[in-house]
């Protein structure tokens, strides 16, 4: 019998990813043993979702895969990063990693980054979720009982109201017409508590909601402004 292929999952700590890694899951094809995810060594949070780094250790305890996690400081530039991942990839290639997932839908020059930057190594890229409509993939997350609540939004796209609130198809119906079902353009992230990956849901409180404001990097005329809530293991 051939051997599945040893396989590392970006686990960013939101719906996207945590249905990605159930359909791989599911497939059984590849020996899915650990997952990596950004921290800002900084705050000790997750980049871009802003979990504190002591949920997302909850959450892999749950979900029951090793869980590594490549530090960045608090204001990396692209070389930066681009230097730590090499670092990494290069570790996990040196311990027999072949494949990698990931949570990616529809953003193009995204994936086509991911697989520039890890095609140096001979690593095979699995996008599960790829093309796929953004609204069924959201009804189908919701339907297989995932629980996921907001943690970050764009906003000017969303307002603060949508902070810290669980999605459901009611939230969902509430979204501006521009905002997409999966918030795949950047408009909002989630933090998954429960879901048929979870041996058990991550018991966790709501804090602090607050606004932070940043350059703009595709707009340097103007900032955009980003709302955060914060979770805390109850």
């Amino acid at each position: 019998m051939s051997q599945k292929p040893k396989t590392y999952f970006n686990w960013s700590s939101g719906k996207d990813s945590a249905l990605a890694l159930h359909y791989l899951l599911k497939q059984g094809h590849y020996d899915i043993d650990r997952l990596l995810t950004t921290v800002n060594a900084h705050y000790n949070r997750v980049s871009m979702h802003g979990l504190p780094r002591n949920v997302l250790e909850a959450q892999a305890a749950s979900v029951g895969i090793p869980l590594e996690v490549l530090e960045v400081p608090e204001k990396p530039s692209m070389e930066q990063y681009n230097e730590l991942m090499r670092n990494t990839v290069t570790q996990l290639r040196s311990e027999g990693y072949t494949h990698t997932g990931f949570g990616d839908i529809f953003l193009e020059d995204l994936k086509q980054y991911r697989e520039d930057m890890l095609q140096p190594y001979g690593l095979t890229t699995l996008f599960p979720l790829w093309k796929k409509d953004t609204k069924q993939l959201i009804e189908e997350f919701l339907g297989l009982g995932f629980r996921a609540v907001i943690i970050c939004i764009n906003n000017s796209k969303l307002d603060a109201s949508f902070l810290g609130q669980e999605l459901s198809q009611e939230l969902l119906n509430k979204f501006p017409s521009d905002v997409d079902p999966c918030g795949e353009n950047g408009e909002y992230h989630t933090f998954c508590f429960d879901g048929p990956i979870f041996k058990a849901p991550i018991p966790f409180n709501i804090g602090e909601k607050v606004l932070k404001t940043y350059d703009n990097p595709s707009d340097p005329e103007n900032t955009i402004q980003f709302g955060f809530c914060d979770i805390n293991l109850a």
